[in-house]
Formats: C-alpha cells, sequence, structure tokens
C-alpha cells in the first residue's frame, strides 16, 4: 500500500474506513476536517515528536523555538550532539529528553539509524531500528513512522487521547486498555493512520482544542 502524502489519501482512507466499519460515519461527520500534519523525514522530525511527549502543545512550543533558536535555526543530529546535555536541559528539555536526544543523534551520526531509510522499509522493521535507540519507544516510533513517513497502517495503541477518543465514541462501559484498543483497531486496516487521525480529529472536535501529536 502506498503511503500517505496528500489530502486526497485522508479522503480515500475515510471512504475505506467507512465501508469497513459503517459505525465510523457517524465519527466522521461529528470529526469535522481530518489532517494531514506530515512532516518532512529526518532528525529534526524525530526530535520534534520527543520533545512534545507528554507535555502540553504550549510547552512543547515554547521548548521547541528555544531550541531552534539555540542551534541557529538547524535542528540536526550533529548540531544537537554539539550543543550537548547542558545545552539542552538550558533549553527546557528533561534529563530524559535530552538523553534521548542524543542518544538519536549519536545512532544517526555513527550510522547505526538512518531516518530516511528507514521511512521506506516495512512498518514491523522500520519499528525495530527506531526502537533500538535508547529512549525511542513504540509511540514515539509510531508517530514518527505516520507523520514523517506516511505509513498508512498504524495505530497508537499508547496515545492516551486516541484511548479516550475510541472510548467515547463508542460509548464503552470500561476505558480500553492498550491491548484491547489494538485489537479494536485491527477492524480499520489497511487504512489504521488515517482511523488514528480522525479519532485526534473527533477527540479534538469534543475538546475544541488539538489532540493530535503535532496539532
Amino acid at each position: 500500500m502506498k503511503p500517505i502524502t496528500c489530502e486526497a489519501d485522508i479522503a480515500a482512507g475515510l471512504a475505506a474506513l467507512v465501508t469497513l466499519d459503517p459505525r465510523l460515519g457517524e465519527i466522521v461527520a461529528r470529526a469535522g476536517p481530518v489532517p494531514l500534519r506530515l512532516q518532512p523525514a529526518g532528525y529534526a522530525g524525530l526530535a520534534e515528536i520527543v520533545v512534545s511527549q507528554m507535555v502540553s502543545k504550549a510547552s512543547a512550543s515554547a521548548i521547541w523555538g528555544r531550541l531552534v533558536a539555540a542551534l541557529g535555526g538547524e535542528v540536526s543530529g550533529s548540531a544537537v550532539a554539539a550543543l550537548g546535555a547542558d545545552g539542552l536541559f538550558g533549553v527546557g528539555l528533561s534529563r530524559a529528553k535530552a538523553s534521548t536526544l542524543l542518544a538519536i543523534a549519536e545512532a544517526e551520526l555513527e550510522g547505526r539509524l538512518d531516518l530516511q531509510v528507514v521511512c521506506r522499509v516495512e512498518t514491523s522493521e522500520a519499528m525495530a531500528h527506531l526502537t533500538a535507540v535508547k529512549g525511542v519507544g513504540p509511540w514515539t516510533a509510531e508517530v514518527y513512522l505516520m507523520f514523517c513517513a506516511g505509513h498508512p497502517d498504524i495505530f497508537p495503541v499508547g496515545d492516551v487521547a486516541l484511548v479516550h477518543a475510541v472510548h467515547r465514541a463508542f460509548e464503552h462501559g470500561d476505558k480500553l486498555s492498550g491491548r484491547q484498543l489494538a485489537v479494536f483497531a485491527e477492524g480499520w486496516s489497511p487504512w489504521r493512520s488515517v482511523a488514528a487521525r480522525l479519532f485526534w480529529a473527533f477527540y479534538s472536535s469534543q475538546l475544541r482544542r488539538a489532540a493530535d501529536p503535532l496539532g
């Protein structure tokens, strides 16, 4: 299946999802526009995902802005490695996130991780390469493959907003576990990445604010 690269791909995915699961028709109607939000592949794309993890949109944006400024406008593995841990702490990054950004930079500079090539291999292989880097967990890897590589069939079950979105959309009595959500989402293959975008958009429409990782 070809990567998701444009709004037409999102539209095609939504139409296919409603055919696969007619219940999604109401979710599509209530969600409003489903953003594409593709980002360029490479170190900067993965770094921004790491920075955005587990903080508010405003905090992530502020920290990212300070990081870009500290690096002179270019976020790259070599620039981050040169800035070092103290420089990363100085822009507001936690010790864990600074360590992850440095580990990604080191893997890239040593040739153990090619963030362009990883976008062109099968999802399971790409996930293995990404999560081999210390600090890069499944959620980070999945979001990178969705938004920087356009992988069409990923559903990040560890995403809290997605858990709440599916729970709210289908009015489950108990909140779904990650494993239950993964089973639930199997019925939306091979368009799970569009399904994830749909549920983020649906949740955003309920909260009146962005809910997806790069919103």
